[in-house]
């Protein structure tokens, strides 16, 4: 009988900075093993593999896509190489696999086969983020991205920081970068003056920006968070 293969879940970088400068150097030896990908985007996985292991052979490597396009009938073939007996890494853009990220489908499918799952230590924006923000770290809700229409996302806000006031909980949302400076608006046009907000902005990277303040204070605000991948937290004492 053939020992099943395991899934690795492989984290990645943030930003452009160095792999090994915040990834642990088990990611590099799982990668130095691993030569079936399941990834969202071919050319960037292909480019983190080589920055990681530069003796990595490309030609070697089996690609799978995962993405908005890929036809959900596909999926379970993607983990054909575990069943045989050979491991697999299942690889974000940004971040960690299965954590506001398509990769949560492929490891619920794992776990339907019996694939053992080893998650591995690298950075999440979410986490960073509360950790640095000053809120409630025992009782938190990742909202993901709030709605586009502005009449729906300013209600959304509101309902975001009751929940936050009656539960005593941090509310954690994202924003398209590009979008990121109206959002900012947004949220100080509709919430309480004493609710407070964290921003956390280019996290790892040298441009790393992490503040916590009130409503009132961030109507001041002169940090342009422009096309700059960010994290907002809000909460209400």
């Amino acid at each position: 009988m053939i020992t099943k293969g395991k899934l690795y879940l492989i984290p990645t970088r943030l930003g452009d900075n160095a792999p090994l400068e915040v990834l642990p150097i088990s990611v590099k030896k799982i990668i130095e093993m691993v030569d079936d990908y399941i990834v969202e985007n071919e050319k960037t996985a292909r480019r983190f593999i080589k920055k990681v292991s530069s003796s990595k052979s490309q030609p070697s490597l089996k690609i799978h896509l995962l993405n908005k396009f890929t036809q959900e009938s596909e999926l379970p073939s993607y983990l054909d190489a575990c069943l045989e007996g050979k491991p697999v890494g299942l690889l974000s853009e940004a971040g960690c696999p299965g954590v506001a990220d398509p990769g949560a489908d492929i490891v619920k499918i794992a776990h339907e086969k019996d694939i053992q799952v080893v998650p591995l230590v690298g950075p999440s924006s979410i986490l960073l983020a509360l950790m640095s923000s000053g809120m409630n770290g025992q009782s938190f809700t990742f909202n993901g991205y709030l709605p586009i229409d502005k009449g729906e996302r300013k209600s959304t806000l509101k309902k975001l920081e009751r929940i936050s006031f009656d539960n005593n909980q941090a509310q954690i949302f994202i924003e398209t970068p590009y979008r990121n400076n109206k959002m900012l608006e947004d949220i100080c046009s509709v919430l309480q003056p004493n609710t407070r907000l964290c921003v956390a902005c280019d996290i790892t990277l040298p441009t790393e920006y992490i503040k916590t303040k009130s409503i009132k204070d961030w109507k001041h605000n002169k940090e342009d968070f422009h096309k700059r991948p960010a994290i907002f937290i809000i909460q209400k004492d």
